[in-house]
């Protein structure tokens, strides 16, 4: 069975950093892109960034420059790094992969940014 285990959310004051790690498990045959996405209070849930087996990414552009995507495939874990996090960042963040066959979901982590 495949599980995503999201960590590294929690309470950051506003202009603090997190690094949320998304760690996958169980057998899978390919993974192609690791995705992060948050859901903000009462809202729609939005797409962070992407990066491709190839290391290729792609971000939000309200993020670009305050977040970073990157992923180990040795270890099948994709991270979130966010710098100078606003009030505005609090969400639960999910990861997702999607696979040669289906995608997958984690269950989120929460993050709250303090003004």
């Amino acid at each position: 069975q495949v599980q995503l285990v999201e960590s590294g959310g929690g309470l950051v004051q506003a202009g603090g950093s997190l690094r949320l790690a998304c760690v996958v498990s169980g057998t899978i045959f390919g993974i192609n892109t690791m995705d992060w996405y948050r859901q903000p209070p009462g809202k729609q849930r939005e797409l962070v960034a992407y990066i491709t087996r190839g290391g290729s990414t792609n971000y939000a552009d309200s993020l670009k420059g305050r977040f970073t995507i990157s992923r180990d495939n040795a270890k099948n874990t994709v991270y979130l790094q966010m710098n100078s996090l606003k009030p505005e960042d609090t969400a639960v963040y999910y990861c997702r992969i999607q696979t040669t066959a289906t995608d997958y979901w984690g269950q989120g982590t929460q993050v709250t940014v303090s003004s």
